[in-house]
């Protein structure tokens, strides 16, 4: 939704200032040049339209840009709240399994910091590997 309102911000700015440098001759009817062919002869009224509805455009892709950021940045904190929710139920279960191991490693030296034993009573196919 960003990027598509990106681009029609882009292409109402882009068709207005083409409009407007190639067609700066005066008259009741306008006789519309764009990129060398006329493509169609416009009134005032038409004109006068035809700017508002570029600019209903214009507004309608910079609210979908700025819904976008805004649905964006909800999202990113969304998930950041769910890693950190995550992240603590590791550490409880961690520390759970380290109580249902009988208190923790008895021997410090060996095992790096983070890592447990698995537990006696896991089939082999549950325990992480490299730990036996």
């Amino acid at each position: 939704m960003l990027v598509l309102g990106l681009l029609l911000m882009a292409g109402a700015a882009a068709f207005a200032g083409l409009l407007i440098a190639y067609n700066l001759s005066g008259g009741p009817d306008y006789t519309v040049t764009l990129l060398g062919s006329e493509p169609f002869t416009i009134s005032t009224l038409g004109a006068f339209l035809g700017g508002i509805a570029l600019t209903l455009i214009f507004g309608l892709g910079m609210w979908m840009l700025l819904a976008g950021t805004v649905l964006a940045r909800h999202r990113g904190k969304k998930r950041r709240r769910e890693r950190q929710t995550a992240k603590q139920a590791t550490a409880e279960r961690d520390a759970l399994a380290g109580r249902l191991e009988g208190g923790g490693s008895t021997n410090d030296a060996e095992e790096p910091t983070g890592h447990r034993r698995p537990a006696a009573h896991r089939p082999q196919w549950l325990r992480p590997h490299g730990h036996h």
